[in-house]
């Protein structure tokens, strides 16, 4: 009886090379489908950060892309003057402010106002924190907030992505008597005063600690580095009219003429 050249399909050859053909396989396809989706995924990635930037502009957006175009402009501040940042967007700030690229957003409002926006990065009790926080165009008076967080505990320090949080800095004046000293923190809850604290998270000591050094630094490097004219400018008495200049005048116009 002649001898069968078939392939044993209950050896453990067959087992072991059917296996690895299938692993080969299905790691091909699972590359293929990544690097297919990735522009996609990459998309969504930078609509996500864009729509963090509107959200703490106060701008609830159902076109992200086309809303932040409308009113965001992506500026590095460079010898303390603002230039236009020409590079890719970033979806991540941390390697930016380390290696000392200040991205500062201004946006510009139906309103007509100016706003700042300051990207910042931080540490929680658990993980990595990050957030931006919009100013007034005065730089002195905050308009907005967004803070986020890698690994913060639900219920607890998680609440600092919660908009009930985040707007609680609202009206909240960035300094106290030193123009240059940042006084904006988060202190315990139930404790703030004045207008320079924001009440933290309750059962959440250490990431509202985590979020009160990042904004209280990461906007001390911003001031430190740049100030608008609408922050700094002074009347020069000298230049106005004398007291008595006034006096009978019926068109106050005649004065600054």
């Amino acid at each position: 009886m002649a001898k069968s050249n078939s392939f044993n399909t209950n050896g453990n050859a067959y087992t072991i090379i059917y296996a690895s053909v299938m692993v080969i396989i299905v790691a091909f396809l699972l590359a293929f489908v990544a690097s297919a989706l990735k522009p996609t995924q990459d998309a969504n990635v930078v609509n996500d950060v864009k729509n963090q930037i509107l959200t703490s502009l106060n701008i609830e957006s159902t076109d992200v892309a086309a809303d932040f175009d409308k009113y965001v402009k992506d500026m590095l501040i460079q010898d303390g003057e603002l230039v236009e940042y020409t590079g890719d967007f970033k979806t991540s700030y941390s390697e930016e402010l380390k290696a000392g690229n200040l991205h500062l957003f201004v946006a510009k409002l139906d309103d007509g106002t100016t706003k700042y926006v300051v990207p910042m990065v931080g540490r929680g009790l658990w993980g990595g924190l990050w957030g931006y926080v919009a100013l007034d165009e005065d730089f002195q008076t905050v308009y907005g907030t967004y803070f986020s967080h890698e690994s913060e505990t639900a219920g607890l320090g998680a609440l600092i992505a919660e908009r009930k949080f985040q707007t609680s800095f609202i009206g909240k004046k960035v300094f106290a008597d030193d123009p240059k000293t940042v006084a904006l923190t988060v202190t315990k809850s139930g404790k703030a005063e004045g207008d320079n604290q924001v009440d933290g998270v309750t059962g959440a000591t250490l990431t509202s600690k985590g979020v009160a050094e990042m904004v209280t630094t990461g906007l001390q490097k911003y001031v430190e580095a740049y100030q608008p004219a609408s922050a700094t400018e002074t009347v020069d008495e000298s230049e106005l009219p004398a007291l008595e200049d006034y006096e009978n005048i019926e068109n106050i116009n005649e004065v600054t003429e």
